[in-house]
């Protein structure tokens, strides 16, 4: 009976952990040619975004990271807005953004240069 009571205790732990513990729900990038500037808003809902928010942003280019940022808070309770100086991006080339939540998941999305 005592080893159903500490499965079931652990199970909790883990059911509540998932409810609150997501990845970010999506990732909106642009990219301003002119400016050199990329923005990223990623989206991630939150009840605090002092303890639960977006801890990590990375910027790919063509595969290659070229700029991380280490956050210690989220923006507000629906996103996370970033902005970064690219100027080496050409027609063609792909930059990637990839959202990492401080207690659980990561989602990436990409945006090809035209």
């Amino acid at each position: 009976m005592k080893k159903l009571s500490v499965f079931f205790l652990l199970f909790l732990t883990v059911a509540v952990f998932n409810v609150y513990a997501h990845p970010p729900s999506d990732i909106k990038i642009t990219y301003d040619p002119a400016t050199k500037m990329l923005e990223a808003v990623i989206f991630h809902d939150v009840n605090n975004p002092a303890s639960h928010y977006i801890k990590k942003v990375d910027v790919g280019l063509n595969g290659q990271e070229v700029v991380g940022q280490v956050l210690s808070r989220q923006d507000n309770n629906e996103s996370q807005t970033v902005k970064f100086l690219i100027p080496q991006v050409k027609t063609g080339d792909v930059l990637s953004v990839e959202g990492y939540c401080n207690i659980s998941g990561k989602l990436e999305k990409k945006l090809k240069i035209s």
